[in-house]
């Protein structure tokens, strides 16, 4: 299977461009200069290298010498364990994920070169790397928490206003293929999780509405996002790097680093302007089930632009086989499996709070009620086993038909739409309105929200 390329075939790929080393003006000397450029030096040059860099040994280092190790071959990165083991005392090995996990619960200290370091090192996979880390630019994160994810920017490649085409013409999905289900001001649309594993991200205009649909395939989540924040267009990518194993955006105005967990800028000048976009609703659903309640909805044609095998269930399929990490994380949680599905509730502006539900806890109890804050909601879960979540009130709803018709406590039905749930006798304004939430792994969903409630 070929998703994500090891590290060790793209280090391969890396020096074998023999890339020159170009001087800087006020850094060659650095520390953060001597551990970028160490893959260019002769053998010999590279030992005298790290004897210096152990020579004036600090503790701030020790991120450096990891994430070059990360990309080292053999001898290189022997030499770099070896100096790791003897500065830090751990017996750790070869394992960077794990040296990470044993740096990030250490006590935070970092080189004052630390960004230009991450700049200068990943600048030699791709330029335009170089414009995302600088000493100049504010970060809300660590920046020793951000790891390449092994491609370059948009390497893997955004759907921009991608070709959609009738369900009558999707013949290549099964009744059983896994979408991800979209109904805005009356445009229906299905975007195959199939499709969408290889690309992460889409960009569309749906019901009017510009939006990026953001799928984070190594934690699970596709967040939809309505890209328009104060009358300014932000035009999103795939940056190439993660946070907690997370997918980070860039935008292409500012090369400014989104977390797409939260919908904010967390490194560049956009932090600390406010800026958070706007969370809209989708539900992750079976094809057969969302065409059955929208016979007229659009998908994804194969037609993408690009040359992959979109089987079903073939993209990752390795790695969702394991409850394995790709990339470490510095906040693991075991109340759950790493890969466990939850459902993930946030609502900013209504709640502080954050809440995680048990997808299989949900299973069994097609109507869910509770709270966040003083918002009440409902949570309605389909024969599918998709879940909607609406705005309750006061209302007490007390049983669902897992079709269309809920029933609450005074035996008024409501109906579920896409958008808002509809009391009868509907002339009299009755109406819920539908609650942005996702579908995450328990480990993804942690990492971004640790203070989150969880219900299984």
């Amino acid at each position: 299977m070929k998703t994500r390329p090891s590290f060790w075939l793209l280090a391969f790929i890396l020096f074998s461009l023999n890339l020159p080393v170009h001087a800087t003006t006020d850094q060659t000397n650095g520390i953060a200069e001597q551990f970028a450029t160490l893959f260019f030096l002769s053998e010999d040059e590279k030992q005298n290298r790290i004897e210096d860099i152990s020579a004036n040994w600090e503790n701030s280092f020790t991120p450096m010498a990891i994430e070059v190790m990360s990309l080292a071959r053999s001898d290189l990165a022997r030499k770099l364990l070896e100096l790791l083991q003897q500065k830090t005392g751990q017996d750790i090995g070869y394992d960077t994920n794990n040296w990470f996990v044993w740096w990030w619960k250490q006590a935070p200290v970092q080189s004052l070169e630390y960004a230009y370091f991450k700049a200068r090192l990943y600048r030699q996979i791709d330029p335009k790397f170089d414009a995302y880390f600088s000493k100049d630019r504010e970060s809300r994160i660590r920046l020793d928490e951000i790891r390449w994810g092994g491609v370059k920017q948009d390497g893997i490649p955004p759907l921009r206003q991608p070709k959609m085409i009738d369900a009558s013409q999707a013949s290549y999905l099964d009744d059983d293929n896994v979408v991800f289900g979209i109904k805005i001001n009356g445009d229906a649309r299905a975007y195959p999780k199939r499709i969408l594993a290889w690309h992460e991200m889409f960009i569309d205009n749906i019901g009017g509405t510009n939006f990026a649909g953001v799928y984070c395939t190594l934690c699970g989540a596709v967040i939809l996002y309505k890209t328009n924040h104060k009358g300014i267009q932000h035009h999103l990518g795939t940056s190439g790097f993660l946070y907690r194993s997370n997918k980070v955006m860039y935008d292409k105005d500012t090369q400014s680093l989104w977390n797409t967990t939260w919908g904010e800028p967390v490194v560049g000048p956009l932090v600390g302007k406010k800026i958070r976009l706007e969370r809209s609703y989708l539900v992750t659903t079976t094809w057969g089930e969302w065409k059955r309640r929208h016979p007229n909805t659009t998908v994804l044609s194969l037609n993408t632009g690009h040359q992959r095998d979109y089987g079903e269930g073939v993209a990752y399929n390795q790695y969702f086989a394991t409850d394995d990490l790709m990339f470490s994380t510095s906040t693991p949680d075991h109340r759950l499996n790493n890969k466990d599905e939850i459902l993930a509730l946030t609502f900013p502006g209504l709640s502080q709070q954050s809440m995680a539900i048990s997808a299989e806890f949900l299973t069994s109890k097609p109507v869910y009620k509770n709270s966040l804050d003083d918002l009440k909601f409902v949570v309605f879960t389909d024969i599918s086993g998709a879940n909607r979540v609406y705005e309750s009130k006061n209302i007490n709803f007390i049983s669902y038909d897992q079709d269309i018709t809920a029933t609450d406590s005074n035996g008024k039905k409501w109906t579920l739409a896409e958008d808002k749930l509809v009391g009868e006798n509907a002339t009299t304004g009755t109406e819920l309105d539908r609650l942005p939430a996702h579908r995450a792994f328990w480990f993804g969903w942690f990492s971004a929200y640790p203070e989150t409630i969880l219900i299984k």
